[in-house]
């Protein structure tokens, strides 16, 4: 394949055609914040974290980049004012949900995000999707999954499949970014208290999203 050329943080970056900018970057020792990617995952751009500022024929973008592919002569910011507010405000919505993540924390201390901004909704869950994508994509079980939408969307345990599968595995549980506890305690009550049938409760395995993208 071929190689283009790019500016990162200004530095000429060489980089292979259809190489994402978080590959050019990391690729040279720029760092680049991320939360939800993996390098045996496809690319996901759910937390945003890894957002960067692109100039693209005199316009100014921001763009996930995880996602946004290399162009010949592209320039690229990782860090600025902007990036940093956007960082921050992500942060510390995440941190509502997370408040003792360790990595949150880290992130948080460098971008100055503030853990009491918002009211706690301790879920645990920043909505990721490592567990479920590298469930489908690594492991092709396919053993939880996103249900519901918006503010109500959770992850979930497939009672069925999770029953056969998670004891012996549990692959996806240091990958999380939250609590590896959180997900065994998830899996523990998928399996000690699974939807009775007919129940509104109860998770149709067939319609689960196992790769949506965050709302």
């Amino acid at each position: 394949m071929s190689e283009v050329l790019l500016q990162i943080d200004g530095k000429e970056v060489s980089a292979i055609e259809g190489a994402t900018i978080l590959e050019a970057a990391r690729s040279v020792g720029i760092i680049i914040p991320t939360l939800c990617h993996h390098e045996k995952l496809e690319p996901y751009g759910g937390c945003r974290i890894c957002s960067v500022e692109v100039d693209v024929r005199g316009r100014t973008s921001v763009v996930a980049s995880c996602l946004f592919p290399v162009e010949k002569d592209l320039v690229v910011r990782t860090v600025s004012k902007k990036l940093d507010r956007i960082r921050k405000s992500l942060l510390e919505m995440m941190l509502a949900h997370a408040p003792d993540s360790e990595q949150l924390q880290v992130l948080a201390q460098e971008y100055g995000a503030d853990r009491e901004r918002f009211g706690k909704e301790a879920s645990f869950c920043i909505h990721c999707g490592l567990c479920v994508r590298y469930c489908a994509e690594v492991k092709k079980k396919d053993a939880l999954g996103f249900i519901d939408r918006g503010a109500r969307k959770e992850i979930c345990f497939i009672p069925e499949i999770a029953s056969r599968e998670c004891w012996e595995c549990k692959e996806c549980f240091p990958l999380c970014p939250t609590s590896a506890l959180q997900a065994a305690f998830v899996l523990c009550k998928a399996l000690s208290f699974p939807p009775e049938t007919g129940s509104q409760e109860e998770v149709n395995i067939s319609t689960l999203p196992v790769r949506e993208q965050n709302d």
